[in-house]
């Protein structure tokens, strides 16, 4: 008989069976010894060699407890959103409910630099993030929305966090900061021109000044918070 092919998702897969002795290792260790090293080095530096050497085991043993790489980036995204501090019910006031749950995002994404692309890539349903998915549906349960397309709203949130940390990091420091001069100075140029009239009168008549982060992030909310639950 064909032995049954192992759980694609870790969460499917039990941390122990019961059976034997105590596991050395669990999976919120591995999980803090992967993000250390990611956030010292980034996510490419994360390897199942670094992790075990990280924990003082051998490579192939931590196999036992995370059977591929994929498995280690969801317990590592997924400790990450247990770092969010979130009550255990929504207020009742939706609007404060899903800015604050955005603010958390966006502060563990600031922590965690390589949080924002691995969440676009590989979103992650483990337990800490099934709490988080609950409160954003709880905070939502009066609305006239139906639950696809809460789901859909959740992910558009989500999205705009991501892509929002993305852009500042990008932009924050190093060839970012050039490269926003540099844009300054090249649409400073262009719309001199005058073959832009409506881009000039939105960018005041000058070029592009750098952006107060906070600021935007707040606008932006805002604005995508009342197409959520309205003004």
């Amino acid at each position: 008989m064909t032995k049954p092919a192992a759980p694609a998702m870790i969460w499917l897969r039990p941390e122990r069976t019961g059976r034997g002795p105590e596991p050395a290792h669990s999976r919120a260790a591995i999980a803090a010894a992967a993000i250390t090293l990611a956030d010292a080095e980034g996510l490419d530096a994360v390897s199942m060699r670094k992790v075990a050497t990280a924990l003082g085991a051998g490579t192939m043993s931590l196999y036992n407890y995370v059977p591929k790489k994929e498995h280690l980036f969801d317990l590592m995204l997924d400790a990450v959103v247990g770092e969010f501090s979130l009550p255990d019910e929504p207020s009742g006031d939706p609007r404060a409910d899903l800015a604050a749950l955005a603010r958390e995002e966006l502060a563990a994404m600031r922590r965690h630099a390589w949080l924002a692309p691995l969440s676009l890539t590989r979103p992650s349903m483990g337990p800490n993030a099934l709490r988080v998915t609950e409160f954003f549906l709880a905070a939502l349960a009066d609305s006239a929305w139906d639950g696809g397309t809460k789901m859909e709203l959740f992910a558009q949130l989500n999205g705009f966090v991501c892509q929002f940390a993305e852009w500042e990091r990008n932009a924050a420091g190093g060839s970012g900061a050039q490269w926003q001069a540099d844009m300054v100075a090249y649409l400073t140029g262009v719309i001199t021109e005058g073959r832009y009239p409506h881009l000039a009168q939105a960018l005041g008549g000058g070029g592009a000044p750098p952006p107060d982060v906070d600021a935007v992030f707040a606008r932006s909310l805002d604005r995508l918070l009342t197409m959520i639950v309205g003004e």
